[in-house]
């Protein structure tokens, strides 16, 4: 299925370019918050919305099945390609990220901390993907999930226009802390065309 949206040199290319992009956003959280993280090797596939469901499923079994999964959902545009950044909290103590963002853990501020946790690291990795892409970004109003929705039903329920997407997946752990997420970069087969030609430029 693979072959579909991309080839294997271009699937190699682009988990070259989400690894180094993972890496700065990873090393702009680990100073902002003076922390280790650790990190993952990015995963790229193909996936369909009942595919992106199913990922999210096993992230929430993985961590026991009565886990909340919560997360953060943005929009991102610019050179011939559109998608969505997912960045799901998966086993999060809130209260520890309050800590380290150094924020009144109230009980309140839960949503205030997921949006501040996506600008630093959905933006420093979409920032960095569009660099090494040679192009700019333009990102929508961050939306989010799983507040009083179960995210994967959700995303079962809505409606799509596409078949398959491009979906690469990057886990981010902030060591000695009770601090995980994944970041899912959605990009679906018909805002596809413009990522295959920055790549096929950046093979030649």
């Amino acid at each position: 299925m693979m072959a579909t949206l991309l080839n294997e040199d271009q699937r190699d290319c682009l988990q070259e370019i989400a690894n180094v992009a993972m890496g700065q956003s990873a090393d702009r959280l680990a100073r902002l918050l003076d922390v280790f993280v650790v990190l993952s090797i990015p995963n790229v596939s193909i996936l369909n919305p009942n595919d992106i469901a199913m990922t999210l499923q096993s992230l929430q079994d993985s961590k026991g099945g009565d886990t909340v999964l919560t997360g953060v959902c943005q929009g991102f545009i610019g050179g011939g390609i559109a998608g969505e950044a997912l960045l799901i909290f998966n086993g999060t103590d809130y209260r520890d990220l309050a800590k380290l963002l150094q924020y009144e853990d109230n009980g309140e501020v839960r949503s205030e901390l997921l949006m501040d946790t996506t600008n630093v690291l959905g933006g420093a990795c979409l920032h960095s993907l569009a660099q090494q892409l040679d192009t700019q970004f333009s990102l929508g109003p961050p939306t989010l999930l799983g507040e009083h929705y179960d995210i994967t039903s959700l995303l079962q329920k809505r409606e799509v226009s596409w078949n398959n997407a491009l979906v690469v997946e990057i886990n981010y752990t902030i060591e000695d802390h009770k601090v995980n997420c994944d970041l899912l970069l959605v990009i679906s087969e018909n805002c596809i065309n413009g990522l295959l030609e920055k790549l096929n430029y950046l093979l030649d």
